[in-house]
């Protein structure tokens, strides 16, 4: 299993007219530590096909990479994060202040939520990594909050044209209450430093929560009493709430915890199976506080429970069952997942709908 190359998005996968910029270089912003963009403008690197993702631990050169503008490319020695609004300490602190606080280390599933302009459709880009920083939580406790604080605005580096629209920056929102749940400002990625197109030198890291939150070349930390009211929080990245017959019911929520999800490793999708001979079907399943249980579906029969490794943090867990196959021909193999607080995994219309592979019994 080796990393994709970084690859411009093309115009087709998710952003709308106008034409978005092509790879260059630009830069943003002055004084004496200007932000260059290089490659400026949004690219991507997809991970493996499922059937590859087969070890715990994501090598970094297989973790997804979504940038919507381009990639900062920033100074450590001149990088610093400003912590202020809601706070009766504001902060700043450079690289070696945020070295100072205790190093926590979370290892936590980090998923992309797909297209904002096509949020129903699965893409599957996932991986299951370490990650290494300082405790936000231990940061704000030098801030000390105010009591009135009720949610953390971030604020990267990156900025640009998105969509059409023009942003300033890109910003992300959390609930407060979140921050203990193993929030990092994190500059390690698997043992060590953050490479740039992952959000050197800091970014923010919320296990649990779809990867669009945990923003990167962190610049700024803000409390406040309300959500961020930017394009990235308002306009994109929300999901309409749907009743049975697919109608909108009530306000968009927010994409942040990530949704239950099981994903078959193997067999691989067009993989040829013996008839008679037993296997397994196995795979890793993910949600935001841990999975309860997967089942998987052979295509005889009902959906029967799989073995399911407990729950340990934001990391996947492993899952298998036997699988003798009966007859020749197609047969479509299912799993779904259902997390510890009772959703589970839909069957088509969402952007968790159930992973599908098809396999040539012979």
């Amino acid at each position: 299993m080796s990393g994709c190359p970084v690859q411009p998005i093309p115009e087709f996968w998710c952003f709308p007219a106008p034409p978005l910029r092509r790879i260059g270089l630009r830069v943003f912003g002055g004084g004496v530590n200007p932000v260059r963009m290089e490659p400026a403008g949004p690219f991507k690197r997809d991970p493996p096909a499922p059937h590859e993702l087969r070890d715990r631990y994501t090598a970094t050169s297989d973790v997804v990479v979504l940038c919507h503008f381009g990639v900062p490319r920033l100074d450590r020695d001149l990088w610093s994060l400003t912590i202020d609004g809601l706070v009766e300490r504001p902060l700043t602190v450079d690289f070696n202040a945020l070295t100072a606080y205790p190093r926590t280390e979370v290892a936590a599933v980090h998923e992309c939520c797909g297209s904002p302009f096509d949020p129903l459709i699965p893409t599957r880009r996932v991986a299951n990594v370490r990650w290494a920083g300082a405790s936000l939580a231990d940061i704000l406790a030098d801030c000390r909050p105010r009591p009135e604080a009720a949610y953390v605005w971030s604020y990267g580096a990156d900025s640009g044209v998105f969509g059409g629209v023009e942003v300033d920056a890109y910003v992300k929102d959390l609930p407060l209450v979140r921050v203990p749940a193993g929030v990092l400002i994190a500059y390690e990625l698997n043992g060590a430093p953050l490479p740039a197109e992952h959000g050197f030198p800091a970014r923010l890291v919320v296990p649990g929560f779809y990867g669009t939150n945990s923003v990167k070349w962190l610049r700024r930390i803000t409390l406040t009493d309300r959500r961020a009211p930017g394009p990235l929080t308002s306009r994109w990245y929300q999901d309409v709430q749907l009743d049975a017959g697919g109608r909108p019911v009530g306000p968009p929520t927010p994409v942040w915890g990530i949704a239950p999800e099981a994903l078959i490793v193997a067999p691989a999708d067009g993989a040829a199976v013996d008839r008679g001979v037993t296997g397994e079907i196995w795979g890793w399943a993910w949600a935001d506080g841990g999975v309860s249980s997967v089942e998987v579906h052979d295509g005889a029969g009902g959906w029967r429970q799989a073995q399911l490794e407990e729950a340990d943090t934001a990391q996947w867990q492993r899952f298998w069952a036997e699988w003798t196959p009966g007859s020749v021909g197609d047969i479509e193999l299912t799993a779904r997942a259902t997390s510890i607080s009772g959703a589970r995994q839909p069957m088509t219309g969402r952007r968790n709908a159930v992973h599908r592979v098809v396999v040539a019994v012979r």
